[in-house]
């Protein structure tokens, strides 16, 4: 980008930057790879953000919302300077994955890297993501090693785990014969039981019948007096 001043020009300002891969997840960092060549008569500030825009959809209009949410600021590099960036680390943090296959929101994530140039707008160049919810490596990303503030160490796991558990300690060791004589005395029955323990233990189950129905019999006992009128069905 050509930096100018109404018609006065200050000379020539270039990003080149990359990075490793598009997707990644909430927790990973993120090494920037980027060259910026300042050839004009002033200093510039090169930056890296990170940004969320959601789109809502709905009866026909759109509403988006933009927020930045996590920024990394370089050196200032003065007129006629060139500076590089050797997977200079950005770390994500805990924000929503994309969902870009949706017809009533849509969440999109962006890495711009810019140069602020004094007196004039600034140059960006955007590198799309996308978020998702299961790393690609289960220990940290591979591009961690790339900066040393954010490189995973995995001896402490090593020795925290022994390869053959360790038995456990024997009870002559934890509790002394005081001790244990006190509990055997606490734990004695005062009754007997030897004689009972002989015999084969049986459960009793309760039995429970129902009285029978009564008999059936042909003379009805309970027969209806003869000058009792007869009722119609239909009264």
């Amino acid at each position: 980008k050509m930096a100018r001043v109404w018609y006065h020009n200050f000379g020539q300002v270039s990003i080149t930057a990359k990075i490793d891969r598009k997707g990644y997840t909430p927790g990973e960092v993120i090494p920037v790879f980027a060259e910026f060549d300042n050839a004009t008569s002033r200093s510039v500030v090169p930056k890296a953000y990170i940004t969320q825009t959601q789109t809502f959809l709905a009866r026909g209009t759109m509403k988006q919302k933009r927020a930045v949410v996590a920024t990394l600021s370089g050196d200032v590099v003065g007129a006629q300077r060139r500076e590089t960036w050797h997977g200079r680390a950005i770390k994500i943090p805990p924000v929503g994955p994309s969902i870009l296959q949706c017809r009533v929101i849509k969440v999109e994530y962006m890495l711009r890297v810019c140069v602020d140039v004094p007196g004039t707008s600034k140059l960006c160049l955007e590198l799309p993501l996308v978020m998702g919810t299961i790393p690609l490596h289960p220990f940290g990303s591979r591009t961690s090693s790339v900066s040393s503030q954010y490189s995973v160490n995995l001896e402490w796991l090593r020795m925290a785990i022994p390869e053959q558990p360790e038995p456990p300690p024997d009870y002559s060791s934890v509790v002394t014969d005081e001790e244990a004589e006190q509990n055997t005395m606490a734990h004695r029955p005062e009754e007997d039981l030897s004689g009972i323990m002989e015999h084969p233990l049986r459960a009793f189950v309760q039995e429970f019948r129902f009285r029978p129905p009564p008999v059936y019999c042909e003379v009805d006992p309970n027969p209806q007096p003869l000058n009792m009128r007869r009722r119609c069905m239909t009264c």
